[in-house]
């Protein structure tokens, strides 16, 4: 892939088109993956009121969006965990360590008032660059 050259990805999410965004571009060899909601392949959203189940569906989400694009989870440097509700950090910082415990990227949880659906108690956003390892 050429340095200058633009990628990107999308997911299927209804949010995608309508907002008018890509689940992932990668320019060269970085790679931003947008906030990612915990949604089913339906577009609906998972396992409402289960902070960990939620965050599990959102790496996986991100992990898949990095592969589509030629990277992987090594390849993260930076995490941000968005919650409604911070007393749910311990919980998803626990997945967090399923996907990172080896890769250990810089991460950021912070704590929102809502998302566009009141069901989704976690967003993520992750940066890559390949060949990071």
């Amino acid at each position: 892939m050429e340095q200058s050259s633009r990628q990107s990805v999308s997911t299927g999410s209804p949010y995608e088109p309508l907002i008018g965004i890509a689940r992932a571009v990668r320019i060269g060899r970085i790679i931003a993956v947008a906030g990612t909601a915990p949604l089913g392949p339906d577009g609906k959203t998972i396992a409402p009121g289960d902070a960990a189940a939620q965050a599990r569906r959102c790496f996986e989400i991100a992990r898949e969006s990095l592969e589509k694009l030629g990277a992987g989870l090594r390849d993260v440097i930076r995490t941000r965990i968005l919650l409604t509700r911070i007393e749910d950090w311990k919980v998803v910082a626990e997945v967090h360590g399923e996907f990172f415990r080896d890769i250990r990227p810089v991460n950021t949880i912070l704590q929102v008032n809502r998302f566009i659906d009141p069901e989704w108690l976690i967003e993520i956003e992750v940066d890559a660059v390949v060949g990071a390892e």
